[in-house]
Order: C-alpha cells, then sequence, then structure tokens
C-alpha cells in the first residue's frame, strides 16, 4: 500500500488518517504473466492501478485482428472505461504481460472516495485529464505521423516498454506489420 500512496501524493498530500481511510477502498491483485484482469464479455467491476509489471489493453475486431489501445505500466491506470463508467459488459480485454500486481477501485469506491474526499476528486481529475490528452495525442500520431514518426515517439515516450514488451504487440500499437517494426527498429539504433 505504500506505492498506492507515494502514487496519490504525487498530485495530492494527505494525512496517515486519511490514508487510513482511502486505502480501505482498494484491494491489491498479484497478477501473473497471460493472465487477463478483463475479458471481452464480463461486468467490467474495477479500475486499476499497475503497482507492478506491464499490460496491455486492446480489443479484437469481427475479423479476429487485435487491436491494442494501451499498454501500462506502474503507476498508470487501466481498464475497460466505457464498460466501467457504463456499468456494461466489457467489449475490451486487459492482459498481463509481465507479472505483476494492481491496486484495484469499484466506480462505486471511486464514487465513494470523491464524496469523502474532495482531494481525491481533484486527483482523479488529474489522472482522468492527463490520460486523456495522452489518448488525444496517440490519435493525432496515428491519423497525421508516418511509421518511423511513431516509432520515434513511442521509443522516446516509453524507452523502458521497448525491452519489455515483445515486438509484435509494439507493432499492433503502432499499426505496423511486424516486418515494418523490423526495419524501423534496425534503423533506429
Amino acid at each position: 500500500m505504500d506505492r498506492l500512496r507515494e502514487h496519490i501524493e504525487e498530485i495530492i498530500s494527505i494525512t496517515d488518517e486519511e490514508f487510513a481511510r482511502i486505502k480501505t477502498f482498494f484491494t491489491i491483485k498479484n497478477v501473473r504473466k497471460n493472465q487477463f484482469l478483463v475479458h471481452e464479455g464480463d461486468e467490467v467491476k474495477y479500475e486499476f492501478l499497475t503497482l507492478d509489471g506491464i499490460y496491455k489493453v486492446f480489443y479484437v475486431d469481427e475479423s479476429g485482428k487485435e487491436h491494442i489501445i494501451q499498454f501500462a505500466k506502474k503507476n498508470w491506470w487501466m481498464t475497460d472505461y466505457i464498460g466501467f463508467f457504463s456499468q456494461k459488459n466489457a467489449t475490451m480485454f486487459v492482459e498481463c504481460l509481465q507479472d505483476g500486481a494492481v491496486a484495484c477501485l469499484t466506480l462505486e469506491g471511486r464514487e465513494k472516495l470523491a464524496t469523502e474526499f474532495h482531494k481525491m476528486e481533484h486527483f482523479f481529475r488529474i489522472k482522468l485529464t492527463n490520460g486523456y490528452i495522452a489518448l488525444q495525442q496517440r490519435i493525432i500520431l496515428l491519423l497525421s505521423s508516418t511509421p518511423q514518426q511513431r516509432y520515434q515517439e513511442f521509443s522516446r515516450l516509453y524507452p523502458d516498454l521497448i525491452s519489455h514488451i515483445p515486438k509484435k504487440y509494439v507493432a499492433e500499437y503502432l499499426g505496423v506489420s511486424r516486418e515494418t517494426l523490423s526495419r524501423l527498429y534496425s534503423n533506429g539504433k
């Protein structure tokens, strides 16, 4: 729970008493490689804060092709947000790529935290805003750049992920073939 507190205190300061109450809303779950936290069609019960490990959020289209929406590493939040906030069944998957742990928070818990602690409402607003900005930047990059530019930006933003994620997943995330990624990777060295 120390990592949870550190993460929260990157944005807001909290007392020991406040954290004692805040942590009661979270459960910690250890996750193994290839384990799913969210599976398409299931109820989306939790939003997850990554404490350790690497995860991918993706959906599978009608032809069976996988589309990676997000990778998540330490201190990143993830879930199928459409299902989570709408309280509908998942249309996406969340899969663990590297053993780790997550802090799980229900929508009801999130709402109660925001009501009880105005500071936590501010925390969630900042996290949601930052996530929205990152998603918008990703969409703009996908729509207006070359595969090489997308690879360079991914390498710049997430140098630690490049060496920990299978190349096929990086290729899917960037919207390029595995062969194109191999060329980009060779040229980038």
